[in-house]
């Protein structure tokens, strides 16, 4: 898992940079980043061009738009956020400083992990 915190005035497009260069010696099996349309445009070329994955942006279908539409494995990321909203240390801005918040990220992490593996 990576993770970076990043002011809130920067897109998360302009900052997945920043985690997507944490993901390349962790991970050396990686072919494929899924994502959603607001990682649409350079990002893919980028990403290609440095490390040799691809990023496959899933869309949302036109046909009707006000009903709901299940996209294809968006509901793990959601799933993963969802998860994260049970930790009330992370659903207040309590960190001073980015390194912390994202400690913090990673160790709900570890705990959830945890505590599937000893269900």
């Amino acid at each position: 898992m990576a993770v970076a915190v990043h002011e809130a005035n920067l897109h998360d497009s302009r900052g997945a940079p920043k985690v997507i260069e944490r993901l390349e010696h962790k991970f050396p099996r990686l072919v494929k980043i899924l994502a959603d349309e607001g990682y649409m445009g350079t990002l893919g070329d980028w990403v290609a061009k440095k490390f040799g994955w691809t990023v496959e942006v899933v869309l949302r279908p036109d046909e009707c738009p006000t009903k709901f539409p299940i996209l294809p494995k968006r509901w793990i990321v959601e799933r993963s956020f969802a998860w994260l909203e049970n930790f009330r240390h992370l659903t207040i801005d309590y960190e001073y400083l980015a390194d912390t918040a994202e400690a913090m990220v990673q160790l709900a992490f570890a705990q959830i992990m945890l505590n599937k593996f000893f269900q």
